[in-house]
Protein backbone atom coordinates (compact mmCIF):
# COMPACT_ATOMS: atom_id res chain seq x y z
CA UNK A 1 0.00 0.00 0.00
CA UNK A 2 1.00 3.47 -1.41
CA UNK A 3 2.79 5.98 1.49
CA UNK A 4 -0.13 8.13 3.06
CA UNK A 5 2.73 10.91 2.22
CA UNK A 6 3.19 9.75 -1.43
CA UNK A 7 0.90 11.72 -2.91
CA UNK A 8 3.41 14.76 -2.82
CA UNK A 9 5.85 12.71 -4.99
CA UNK A 10 3.34 12.83 -7.92
CA UNK A 11 4.35 16.70 -8.56
CA UNK A 12 6.85 17.25 -11.43
CA UNK A 13 10.60 16.45 -10.70
CA UNK A 14 13.41 17.67 -13.00
CA UNK A 15 15.91 14.90 -13.76
CA UNK A 16 19.52 16.62 -13.73
CA UNK A 17 22.97 14.86 -13.55
CA UNK A 18 23.61 15.26 -9.79
CA UNK A 19 26.09 18.13 -8.84
CA UNK A 20 28.66 18.46 -5.57
CA UNK A 21 25.83 20.36 -3.93
CA UNK A 22 23.60 17.49 -3.92
CA UNK A 23 25.09 14.31 -2.44
CA UNK A 24 24.40 15.62 1.18
CA UNK A 25 21.29 14.79 0.75
CA UNK A 26 21.94 11.82 -1.67
CA UNK A 27 24.17 10.74 1.49
CA UNK A 28 20.86 11.32 3.83
CA UNK A 29 18.62 9.38 1.44
CA UNK A 30 20.78 6.64 0.81
CA UNK A 31 21.19 6.32 5.50
CA UNK A 32 17.39 6.58 5.47
CA UNK A 33 16.84 3.58 2.93
CA UNK A 34 19.93 1.58 4.52
CA UNK A 35 20.71 2.36 7.94
CA UNK A 36 24.29 3.21 6.59
CA UNK A 37 26.03 6.44 6.49
CA UNK A 38 28.78 6.02 3.58
CA UNK A 39 30.06 9.68 2.80
CA UNK A 40 32.73 8.58 1.72
CA UNK A 41 31.53 6.12 -1.31
CA UNK A 42 28.85 8.67 -2.58
CA UNK A 43 31.73 11.62 -2.17
CA UNK A 44 34.06 9.07 -4.53
CA UNK A 45 30.92 7.75 -6.89
CA UNK A 46 30.36 11.30 -7.89
CA UNK A 47 34.30 12.29 -8.85
CA UNK A 48 33.54 9.27 -10.78
CA UNK A 49 30.50 9.50 -12.62
CA UNK A 50 29.69 13.64 -12.65
CA UNK A 51 33.32 14.77 -13.16
CA UNK A 52 33.35 16.21 -16.25
CA UNK A 53 33.56 18.67 -18.57
CA UNK A 54 30.49 17.84 -21.10
CA UNK A 55 27.01 17.45 -20.05
CA UNK A 56 25.34 13.95 -21.05
CA UNK A 57 21.53 16.16 -20.91
CA UNK A 58 22.25 17.49 -24.48
CA UNK A 59 22.12 15.81 -27.57
CA UNK A 60 25.66 14.88 -28.33
CA UNK A 61 26.51 11.17 -28.36
CA UNK A 62 29.18 9.77 -25.21
CA UNK A 63 32.57 9.59 -26.60
CA UNK A 64 34.57 9.08 -23.64
CA UNK A 65 34.16 6.35 -20.76
CA UNK A 66 33.34 9.38 -18.22
CA UNK A 67 30.11 10.04 -20.61
CA UNK A 68 28.70 6.53 -20.39
CA UNK A 69 28.43 7.20 -16.18
CA UNK A 70 25.69 8.58 -14.81
CA UNK A 71 24.71 9.92 -11.56
CA UNK A 72 21.24 11.32 -11.68
CA UNK A 73 19.08 12.69 -9.25
CA UNK A 74 15.44 13.83 -9.44
CA UNK A 75 14.42 17.37 -7.87
CA UNK A 76 11.56 19.42 -7.08
CA UNK A 77 13.04 22.93 -6.36
CA UNK A 78 16.75 22.52 -4.69
CA UNK A 79 15.13 19.19 -2.99
CA UNK A 80 16.72 16.11 -3.80
CA UNK A 81 14.00 13.76 -3.76
CA UNK A 82 15.81 10.44 -4.91
CA UNK A 83 18.76 9.17 -7.51
CA UNK A 84 19.93 6.46 -9.31
CA UNK A 85 23.56 5.53 -11.05
CA UNK A 86 24.46 3.22 -13.69
CA UNK A 87 27.10 3.11 -16.63
CA UNK A 88 27.47 1.10 -19.86
CA UNK A 89 29.42 -1.87 -20.02
CA UNK A 90 30.76 -4.10 -23.19
CA UNK A 91 31.60 -7.65 -23.44
CA UNK A 92 31.99 -8.49 -19.85
CA UNK A 93 31.27 -12.74 -20.17
CA UNK A 94 30.51 -11.85 -23.49
CA UNK A 95 27.52 -9.43 -23.18
CA UNK A 96 27.36 -7.01 -25.53
CA UNK A 97 27.17 -3.33 -24.23
CA UNK A 98 24.23 -3.13 -22.05
CA UNK A 99 23.76 -0.37 -19.81
CA UNK A 100 23.98 -1.22 -15.61
CA UNK A 101 22.06 0.03 -12.89
CA UNK A 102 23.70 -0.48 -9.77
CA UNK A 103 22.20 2.07 -7.11
CA UNK A 104 19.05 3.58 -6.83
CA UNK A 105 17.57 5.31 -3.90
CA UNK A 106 14.25 7.35 -2.88
CA UNK A 107 13.18 9.80 -0.12
CA UNK A 108 11.10 6.90 2.42
CA UNK A 109 7.88 9.15 2.89
CA UNK A 110 7.81 9.55 -0.84
CA UNK A 111 8.44 6.09 -2.28
CA UNK A 112 5.74 4.52 -4.47
CA UNK A 113 4.52 7.82 -5.98
CA UNK A 114 6.32 7.37 -9.39
CA UNK A 115 9.71 9.18 -8.67
CA UNK A 116 11.67 6.17 -8.90
CA UNK A 117 10.11 5.45 -12.44
CA UNK A 118 10.97 8.75 -13.36
CA UNK A 119 14.60 7.92 -12.90
CA UNK A 120 14.68 5.11 -14.35
CA UNK A 121 13.35 5.86 -17.46
CA UNK A 122 15.39 9.13 -17.46
CA UNK A 123 19.02 6.46 -17.31
CA UNK A 124 17.24 4.04 -20.08
CA UNK A 125 17.13 7.28 -22.39
CA UNK A 126 20.76 7.69 -21.94
CA UNK A 127 21.40 4.63 -22.18
CA UNK A 128 19.78 4.54 -25.50
CA UNK A 129 21.45 7.26 -26.60
CA UNK A 130 24.57 5.31 -25.70
CA UNK A 131 23.02 3.33 -28.37
CA UNK A 132 22.92 -0.16 -26.15
CA UNK A 133 18.97 -1.49 -26.30
CA UNK A 134 19.52 -4.14 -22.49
CA UNK A 135 19.38 -2.84 -19.06
CA UNK A 136 20.40 -5.01 -16.28
CA UNK A 137 20.70 -4.75 -12.44
CA UNK A 138 21.53 -7.32 -9.77
CA UNK A 139 20.24 -7.32 -6.26
CA UNK A 140 20.01 -9.63 -3.22
CA UNK A 141 17.31 -11.95 -3.32
CA UNK A 142 16.17 -10.84 0.14
CA UNK A 143 15.39 -7.75 -1.17
CA UNK A 144 11.93 -7.60 -2.05
CA UNK A 145 11.29 -4.15 -1.60
CA UNK A 146 14.07 -3.12 -4.62
CA UNK A 147 12.81 -6.35 -6.80
CA UNK A 148 9.29 -5.49 -7.08
CA UNK A 149 10.36 -1.78 -7.59
CA UNK A 150 12.68 -3.33 -10.92
CA UNK A 151 9.67 -6.20 -11.91
CA UNK A 152 6.81 -2.95 -12.18
CA UNK A 153 9.59 -1.22 -14.10
CA UNK A 154 9.07 -5.01 -16.71
CA UNK A 155 12.63 -5.78 -15.48
CA UNK A 156 13.05 -9.74 -15.00
CA UNK A 157 15.51 -12.51 -14.36
CA UNK A 158 18.42 -12.81 -17.11
CA UNK A 159 20.69 -15.24 -18.60
CA UNK A 160 23.51 -14.61 -16.21
CA UNK A 161 24.05 -16.76 -12.84
CA UNK A 162 25.90 -14.95 -10.05
CA UNK A 163 28.83 -16.73 -8.35
CA UNK A 164 31.02 -15.91 -5.11
CA UNK A 165 33.61 -17.08 -2.21
CA UNK A 166 34.28 -15.62 0.71
CA UNK A 167 38.20 -14.81 0.85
Amino acid sequence: MANPQSKQSERKCAVRLAKATDIPQVIAIDTENTGLSKAEYWEDLFERYNNRSTDMDDDTQPKSVKRYRFFLVACDGDTVLGFIIGEVRAWEFGSPPCGWIFAVGVRNNIRQGGVGHVLLDALNDRFRKAGVNKVRTMLARDDTLIMSFFRSQGMMAGPFIQFEKDL
